[in-house]
């Protein structure tokens, strides 16, 4: 493997700024109440399953890697329990990438799904670390007044 070039050593901290700067504003105080209790739900039943799917991957459990994964991808607390003015208070309170990762996240849920059905450990790991990097990505973007002490990986 060819070295890096001196140059790309000295730009890595500013990359790295770059990174950190570019972190949203809070959305949760843009949020109604209702979106509030909403989005909590939706990622306290995340969090539960996530920690499922951890126990099934490290333990051979398939049927409840794919069922709670499944779980995952199909809970969509917005797009389920939204009112028409719920959806305008949402699109009006958090940016349009917010929505991109979420699609994104419940997807790659589906994918680890099939994984799972198809007992690919290795795959499922895979889709696991993709899912938890997106996770700190989001909250570090989007909710870092909560999670003060997040630094991680971008998504």
């Amino acid at each position: 493997m060819p070295p890096f070039p001196r140059w790309s050593a000295a730009l890595l901290p500013l990359f790295l700024m770059a990174a950190v700067a570019r972190a949203a504003d809070p959305v949760t105080p843009e949020l109604t109440p209702r979106l509030d209790q909403l989005l909590t739900e939706e990622m306290q039943a995340v969090q539960e399953a996530m920690h499922a799917i951890h126990t099934g991957i490290v333990t051979g459990d398939h049927a409840t890697v794919a069922e709670r994964a499944e779980a995952i991808h199909a809970s969509f607390i917005l797009k389920r329990e939204l009112t028409e003015a719920d959806r305008r208070d949402l699109k009006a309170a958090v940016p349009d990438d917010f929505l991109k990762r979420d699609q994104r996240f419940h997807a790659t849920a589906a994918e680890l799904a099939e994984a799972a059905e198809a007992e690919d450990t290795g795959q499922e790991l895979h889709l696991y670390r993709r899912m938890t990097d997106s996770c700190i990505a989001c909250h570090g973007e989007y909710v870092g007044d909560r999670f003060p002490g997040l630094k991680g990986p971008e998504d």
